[in-house]
């Protein structure tokens, strides 16, 4: 038994060595990710490697991951548009590369490629659709502002092996002579309607002072007439009822008191 057993122990050692080996020459491809293989004799190979576990020789060889999913980047850009204004302007772009290019990839750009072509194909772009519109067409047609950055740097992106999922822009400001120019703009049409306003009031007084008047004038044109046919006796009418109006309203009041056409009931005074 014990002959057995000092058989079995460097069998063991040899078993635990090769597992080791197997173990240090397998690696990982993760979900979402893909591998690249660098060969010490070959270089980069263009094979690229899916998910699951692989082979690969040690020290000879040596797997680099790459996302292949969606990330998003925000990208600021100061330019200048068509009539020479200061435009601030961020875009957020969701971008992966394509995953048959990933050896081409890493052999020009590195593993950091979004750090070399993102910042400098958005600023380049940007740069060349932003030039094409006034400051007022980028507000008013920002539609069509972000459809043209999208076709252009969408193109440009293909170059250099990466897909630009959505492409938005998120940030536009202009610089501070711009938007005091424009503040200034906005009181000046305030100012521009209330003069309309007071304008078309002072036309409406007049309009109702004129009828006013041509009212006035056509009742001293019948009274007069009137007066040509009646004679005095519509004055005298006027005046009984004003009378009567008047006497109508000492009545109801408690202050006052009538005394009888020659005599003296109120004073009792005695006569001399």
């Amino acid at each position: 038994m014990a002959q057995l057993v000092g058989k079995l122990m460097p069998l063991g050692f040899v078993l635990t060595g090769v597992g080791s080996v197997i173990k240090t020459a397998l690696f990982n491809v993760d979900g979402g990710f893909r591998a690249v293989i660098f060969d010490r004799f070959k270089g980069v190979k263009q094979e690229v490697i899916g998910e699951g576990t692989h082979f690969f020789i040690p020290w000879i060889q040596r797997p680099i991951m790459f996302d292949i999913r969606s990330r998003a980047r925000n990208v600021p850009v100061v330019t200048g548009s068509k009539d020479l204004q200061n435009v601030n302007i961020t875009l957020r772009i969701l971008f992966r590369p394509v995953p048959d290019q990933l050896p081409r990839i890493y052999t020009t750009l590195g593993e950091d490629y979004t750090e070399r072509v993102l910042p400098s194909i958005t600023t380049e772009v940007l740069k060349a659709v932003v030039a094409q519109f006034d400051a007022g067409e980028l507000i008013t047609q920002r539609e069509l502002v972000s459809q043209k950055v999208t076709e252009d740097l969408t193109e440009r992106a293909a170059q250099f092996g990466v897909i630009l999922d959505d492409i938005s822009i998120t940030h536009l400001t202009f610089g501070k002579e711009f938007t005091h120019a424009v503040e200034l703009k906005q009181v000046a049409q305030q100012e521009a309607e209330r003069a309309r306003f007071l304008v078309e009031k002072a036309e409406q007084q007049k309009k109702a002072a004129v009828i006013t008047a041509e009212g006035d004038a056509q009742a001293a044109v019948l009274l007069a007439k009137s007066f040509g046919d009646a004679g005095e006796g519509l004055v005298e009418l006027r005046r009984i009822e004003a009378a009567e109006d008047i006497a109508f309203q000492l009545s109801r009041s408690r202050q006052v008191s009538y005394l009888p056409t020659g005599q003296n009931l109120l004073l009792n005074l005695p006569a001399q």
